[in-house]
């Protein structure tokens, strides 16, 4: 099983960990309530945890451009 994190914008792919060497409390994944674990945490057939998040560049385009966070998908 492995850890995936891939932005929820744009769909880059962040980073993966292997879970062998991490716990998932360690990833502060227990402090997500029940909402916040549906939006970010999708598991795949092969036991994987998927993780969205946000990368810098689109991080930046929400902060220069608000309007953005009506914006399922940002290209840039």
């Amino acid at each position: 099983m492995a850890i995936h994190y891939h932005c929820r914008h744009c769909g880059a792919k962040l980073g993966s960990i292997d879970s062998m060497s991490v716990q998932t409390e360690q990833l502060g994944f227990h402090k997500l309530n029940d909402e916040e674990r549906q939006d970010m945490l999708m598991y795949d057939s092969a036991g994987n945890v998927q993780v969205k998040a946000i990368c810098e560049d689109c991080q930046e385009s929400l902060e220069r451009n608000p309007d953005y966070h009506q914006q399922d998908f940002l290209i840039h």
